[in-house]
């Protein structure tokens, strides 16, 4: 059946209202409406609309050639309190533009070519509509799913650590409230359906300066033994001496650093019967440690980076000498270039079988390192569902969503920046029978020479004597 004519044919001019063009140029002004919305209109003497449309897509390029020019890390910050938006603006935009295509198709009048070419045509014209919508169309799906994931992980209102004005977040002129650093502590813990609580394997402060970026990365070994709470604590008037506990089974302890977490979570009754506490007194502890005020945590699921890994498609390692692991020292991965799938790059992060916790650290420093090397745009884009999905199972977190939009331009800032670590692990600190006053001394010296350094875009690590190399042996990430 011919196509209807367009309803609007009487304001169109009447010697073009029936001067066909050929299949070819009916496709071509099609196409070119895609990149230059009205084309087609014009061509079938639609003026007014063809105008119209012109015009409109003139505005838009100036708005997003402004937004662009201007575009920052404190924008992207903010843009992701409009994620909700962005993604209704996309998805529109997506129909609006698969609307244009069909619209130009319409009013070029097919009717008057043969029906073999009205068919061929109308196929071309709604393969190409379908072509432009689907980018905005997976945009969206990205945007939304983003927005799903950042409201799952960071669903904590905002605490008192920062001063908040009315409507629930910090006063733009001073988003940190007159600090000049924040301190969050980066912990990997092993909870599972399969897995008896949670031990805290890979204790990490880092200590960002709110004007520069400077970062100083603290490392605490999950082994420290002997642990001071803060004085007048529930923790410290259950242990004023140190954390010290009989052991579970023989040989088998619980009270290391890597225990204080479950333990808090097991005994609500220190705390009044408050539950889950096990986050702001480890918190509390590790301030104490070192001599600072911990701003908030983030806690990952290592067990659950596997299923992110193999959402990228498996870590590339060189891996340097034999790695032997399982229950029965079943498994191996051997030494040299391999790619890894994440229940191996897992195992090798974690194997036990002749090794100490200090080798165990930098294996999963190397992981972590590789996994950032090696997540390129490209499969992030491909497979964002699945690393979406997987995040928002692995991720834990107390900072309140009110301050990504700052926390974002903070990162950038400090990807570029000085970055300095110090690693407490012997022979500069004794896990057995810590000096804390000269870890708090480390501290205070490391933080205070990344104060003083004002220098920008320069980034490289420096280890303390003693301490291992960012990466350290047993593999190299390529």
């Amino acid at each position: 059946m011919p196509f209807a004519r367009p309803i609007f044919d009487r304001v169109r001019e009447p010697e073009l209202l029936r001067t066909p063009v050929s299949a070819a140029a009916l496709i071509g002004w099609t196409a070119l409406s895609v990149v230059l919305p009205g084309a087609a209109h014009l061509r079938a003497g639609w003026k007014r609309t063809g105008y119209a449309l012109f015009g409109a897509y003139v505005v838009v390029l100036t708005v997003v050639g402004a937004v662009a020019v201007n575009a920052d890390a404190h924008l992207a910050g903010r843009a992701l309190n409009w994620l909700g938006l962005i993604t209704v603006v996309t998805a529109a935009a997506g129909a609006a533009w698969f609307a244009l295509v069909i619209h130009s198709f319409v009013v070029l009048w097919p009717q008057g070519l043969p029906r073999a070419a009205q068919i061929a045509t109308g196929v071309a014209a709604g393969t190409l509509s379908i072509v432009v919508a689907l980018p905005f169309t997976m945009a969206a799906q990205f945007v939304s799913e983003s927005e799903r994931t950042i409201d799952k992980i960071f669903a904590a209102p905002a605490g008192p650590l920062f001063p908040v004005v009315p409507g629930g977040r910090l006063a733009d002129s001073d988003p940190w409230g007159g600090r000049e650093r924040v301190n969050v502590l980066l912990l990997g813990g092993d909870w599972g359906n399969d897995r008896t609580g949670m031990r805290t394997d890979s204790v990490n402060v880092a200590s960002v300066d709110v004007h520069t970026g400077n970062t100083v990365l603290l490392g605490l070994p999950r082994n420290l033994e002997h642990v001071l709470f803060p004085p007048g604590s529930p923790m410290a008037r259950r242990f004023p001496t140190g954390f010290t506990l009989p052991e579970s089974r023989p040989g088998w302890r619980d009270d290391l650093l890597f225990g204080v977490w479950q333990y808090a979570e097991d005994h609500p009754e220190l705390f009044g019967g408050r539950r889950h506490m096990g986050a702001e007194t480890l918190k509390q502890t590790v301030g104490y440690i070192l001599g600072l005020r911990i701003d908030w945590y983030t806690l990952v699921n290592i067990w659950g980076f596997a299923k992110i890994i193999d959402a990228l498609g498996g870590l590339v390692l060189t891996v340097d000498t034999n790695i032997v692991y399982g229950k029965y020292n079943e498994g191996l991965i051997p030494a040299g270039t391999r790619k890894l799938s994440g229940a191996d790059a897992l195992w090798f992060a974690r194997s036990r079988t002749n090794s100490d916790d200090y080798s165990r650290m930098r294996r999963q420093r190397c992981v972590f390192s590789a996994l950032l090397n090696q997540a390129d745009p490209a499969t992030v884009l491909s497979r964002f569902t699945q690393i979406a999905a997987a995040t928002r199972r692995i991720l834990r977190t107390d900072i309140p969503r009110s301050m990504l939009q700052d926390l974002v331009p903070l990162a950038v800032k400090a990807k570029n920046a000085r970055v300095t670590s110090v690693q407490f692990m012997p022979p500069l600190i004794n896990t057995s029978a810590p000096d804390w006053a000269q870890i708090r001394l480390l501290t205070a010296n490391a933080i205070e020479k990344s104060s003083a350094s004002k220098r920008r875009g320069v980034k490289h690590t420096l280890a303390t004597p003693g301490a291992p190399s960012p990466i350290g042996a047993g593999c190299t990430a390529v």
